[in-house]
């Protein structure tokens, strides 16, 4: 079970996963250590799964950010995952119930590489994209 300060904690991490454990606990009024022993426990149980490096697309020269829809041709599903896991540019998939059967978010340099990643997405099934034209949130 977490409480509260559990949760102020993660949003610590959240916000900066480098955050050290003094910092986190004059936050949450509690010592270095008993933060450190919260976040081990949090790790435990699950809670936290990991620590990750969230970077700017754009900088890294993948300036589209293309939204997929998938519609399978048939139940290979299993295939269009592993197809998935695979590619790098395909930042997000999401399995989703209705129609269409995947949403993707995939990041490009250029959409000639669009292109082929749809050729070789129909295969699988029939897609739609949408392309991101501004990014907020």
């Amino acid at each position: 079970m977490i409480d509260h300060i559990d949760m102020e904690i993660v949003r610590c991490l959240q916000k900066n996963s480098r955050m050290q454990w003094k910092q986190i606990g004059e936050i949450v009024h509690m010592s270095g250590v008993a933060v450190s022993k919260r976040i081990q426990r949090l790790e435990e149980i699950g809670v936290i799964e990991g620590y990750t490096v969230k970077l700017n697309e754009k900088l890294m020269g993948n300036t589209y950010c293309i939204f997929i829809t998938v519609l399978m041709k048939d139940y290979k599903h299993t295939k269009f995952e592993q197809f998935i896991m695979e590619r790098d540019e395909i930042k997000e998939a999401h399995r989703v119930s209705g129609e269409p059967c995947f949403i993707l978010k995939v990041q490009l340099a250029d959409y000639s590489l669009l292109s082929k990643l749809l050729d070789e997405i129909l295969v699988y099934g029939h897609y739609k994209i949408n392309i991101s034209i501004s990014h907020f949130k």
